[in-house]
Protein backbone atom coordinates (compact mmCIF):
# COMPACT_ATOMS: atom_id res chain seq x y z
CA UNK A 1 0.00 0.00 0.00
CA UNK A 2 2.72 2.91 1.34
CA UNK A 3 1.91 6.48 1.46
CA UNK A 4 3.94 9.91 1.34
CA UNK A 5 4.12 12.75 3.07
CA UNK A 6 5.77 16.14 2.44
CA UNK A 7 5.19 20.22 2.49
CA UNK A 8 7.51 23.02 1.00
CA UNK A 9 8.82 24.96 3.52
CA UNK A 10 7.72 28.62 1.84
CA UNK A 11 3.99 27.33 2.37
CA UNK A 12 4.77 25.54 5.69
CA UNK A 13 7.47 27.77 7.38
CA UNK A 14 7.32 26.35 10.67
CA UNK A 15 7.31 23.03 9.42
CA UNK A 16 10.20 20.88 10.58
CA UNK A 17 11.89 17.31 11.27
CA UNK A 18 9.45 16.64 13.69
CA UNK A 19 6.79 17.60 11.84
CA UNK A 20 7.70 15.45 9.06
CA UNK A 21 7.86 12.21 11.61
CA UNK A 22 4.37 12.99 13.15
CA UNK A 23 3.10 13.19 9.37
CA UNK A 24 4.47 9.59 8.44
CA UNK A 25 3.03 8.41 12.16
CA UNK A 26 -0.54 9.27 11.19
CA UNK A 27 0.14 7.25 8.06
CA UNK A 28 1.92 4.26 9.56
CA UNK A 29 -1.13 1.96 8.62
CA UNK A 30 -0.27 2.32 4.83
CA UNK A 31 3.12 0.75 5.21
CA UNK A 32 4.60 -0.76 8.48
CA UNK A 33 7.81 -2.56 6.76
CA UNK A 34 9.85 0.65 7.16
CA UNK A 35 9.72 4.63 6.79
CA UNK A 36 11.92 7.44 5.97
CA UNK A 37 11.98 11.30 5.80
CA UNK A 38 14.17 14.29 3.96
CA UNK A 39 14.23 17.68 4.83
CA UNK A 40 16.50 20.54 3.65
CA UNK A 41 15.64 24.34 3.25
CA UNK A 42 13.75 23.86 0.40
CA UNK A 43 11.21 20.82 1.02
CA UNK A 44 10.12 17.95 3.56
CA UNK A 45 9.40 14.42 2.42
CA UNK A 46 8.68 11.41 4.38
CA UNK A 47 7.28 7.45 3.00
CA UNK A 48 5.97 4.30 4.74
CA UNK A 49 6.77 1.19 3.11
CA UNK A 50 4.87 -1.65 2.66
CA UNK A 51 7.56 -4.11 1.36
CA UNK A 52 6.17 -6.08 -2.12
CA UNK A 53 8.57 -5.91 -4.77
CA UNK A 54 11.87 -5.80 -3.48
CA UNK A 55 12.05 -6.80 0.52
CA UNK A 56 15.69 -5.92 0.76
CA UNK A 57 16.69 -1.90 2.70
CA UNK A 58 17.51 -1.06 -0.92
CA UNK A 59 13.96 -0.67 -1.34
CA UNK A 60 13.27 1.91 1.01
CA UNK A 61 12.66 5.50 0.20
CA UNK A 62 13.33 8.39 -0.17
CA UNK A 63 15.27 6.74 -2.90
CA UNK A 64 18.00 8.82 -4.23
CA UNK A 65 19.25 8.71 -8.25
CA UNK A 66 23.18 7.65 -8.27
CA UNK A 67 24.41 10.82 -8.33
CA UNK A 68 22.40 12.34 -6.07
CA UNK A 69 20.91 15.18 -7.66
CA UNK A 70 17.00 13.35 -7.76
CA UNK A 71 15.30 12.07 -4.79
CA UNK A 72 11.45 9.89 -4.78
CA UNK A 73 8.88 9.34 -2.52
CA UNK A 74 6.11 6.94 -4.38
CA UNK A 75 3.32 4.61 -3.59
CA UNK A 76 2.00 2.64 -5.98
CA UNK A 77 3.31 -0.35 -8.38
CA UNK A 78 4.35 0.26 -12.12
CA UNK A 79 3.19 -2.59 -13.78
CA UNK A 80 5.08 -2.13 -17.67
CA UNK A 81 8.40 -1.47 -14.92
CA UNK A 82 10.79 -4.24 -16.10
CA UNK A 83 10.24 -3.03 -19.72
CA UNK A 84 11.40 0.48 -18.87
CA UNK A 85 14.06 -1.47 -16.99
CA UNK A 86 15.50 -3.17 -19.44
CA UNK A 87 15.16 -0.05 -22.05
CA UNK A 88 17.21 2.00 -19.37
CA UNK A 89 20.01 -0.91 -19.11
CA UNK A 90 19.99 -1.05 -22.91
CA UNK A 91 20.79 2.62 -22.67
CA UNK A 92 23.54 2.29 -19.98
CA UNK A 93 21.52 3.02 -16.70
CA UNK A 94 22.87 0.49 -14.09
CA UNK A 95 20.42 -0.34 -11.28
CA UNK A 96 21.08 -0.96 -7.32
CA UNK A 97 17.58 -2.47 -6.91
CA UNK A 98 15.02 -4.69 -7.70
CA UNK A 99 12.25 -1.35 -7.61
CA UNK A 100 9.62 0.07 -9.76
CA UNK A 101 10.17 2.60 -7.30
CA UNK A 102 14.16 2.96 -9.21
CA UNK A 103 12.91 2.64 -12.36
CA UNK A 104 11.22 6.00 -12.14
CA UNK A 105 13.97 7.75 -11.31
CA UNK A 106 15.96 6.31 -14.54
CA UNK A 107 13.37 6.92 -16.09
CA UNK A 108 13.28 11.31 -15.50
CA UNK A 109 17.22 11.07 -15.76
CA UNK A 110 16.85 9.35 -19.01
CA UNK A 111 13.15 11.29 -20.68
CA UNK A 112 12.38 14.11 -17.72
CA UNK A 113 8.95 14.35 -16.74
CA UNK A 114 8.11 12.47 -20.65
CA UNK A 115 8.64 9.59 -17.87
CA UNK A 116 5.07 10.09 -16.86
CA UNK A 117 3.83 8.83 -19.99
CA UNK A 118 5.41 5.70 -20.14
CA UNK A 119 4.29 4.67 -16.95
CA UNK A 120 1.29 2.21 -16.48
CA UNK A 121 -0.15 1.69 -12.98
CA UNK A 122 -1.25 2.86 -10.26
CA UNK A 123 0.89 5.56 -8.74
CA UNK A 124 1.32 8.70 -6.56
CA UNK A 125 4.77 10.32 -6.36
CA UNK A 126 6.88 13.67 -5.41
CA UNK A 127 10.14 13.79 -7.43
CA UNK A 128 12.53 16.40 -5.72
CA UNK A 129 15.33 17.95 -8.40
CA UNK A 130 17.62 19.31 -5.40
CA UNK A 131 19.96 21.52 -8.10
CA UNK A 132 17.00 23.28 -9.49
CA UNK A 133 14.81 23.05 -5.69
CA UNK A 134 11.90 22.01 -8.31
CA UNK A 135 9.54 19.29 -7.27
CA UNK A 136 7.10 16.88 -9.37
CA UNK A 137 4.19 15.95 -7.97
CA UNK A 138 2.53 13.42 -10.11
CA UNK A 139 -0.46 10.23 -9.96
CA UNK A 140 -1.53 7.61 -12.25
CA UNK A 141 -4.21 8.79 -14.84
CA UNK A 142 -7.55 7.14 -13.24
CA UNK A 143 -6.31 8.57 -9.85
CA UNK A 144 -6.43 5.60 -8.02
CA UNK A 145 -3.56 6.47 -5.82
CA UNK A 146 -4.15 9.26 -3.70
CA UNK A 147 -2.46 12.56 -3.96
CA UNK A 148 -3.84 15.61 -1.68
CA UNK A 149 -2.34 18.82 -1.60
CA UNK A 150 -2.76 22.38 -0.37
CA UNK A 151 -1.59 25.99 -1.30
CA UNK A 152 -1.96 28.73 0.85
CA UNK A 153 -2.36 32.10 -0.61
Amino acid sequence: MCGITGFIRSSSPGADKETLRRMGETIIHRGPDAGGEYLDDWVGLGHRRLSIIDLSPLGNQPMYSADGRYLIVFNGEIYNYRALRAELEGAGHVFRTKTDTEVIVHGYEQWGRDVLSRLRGMFALALWEQGNQRLLLARDRAGEKPLYYWQQG
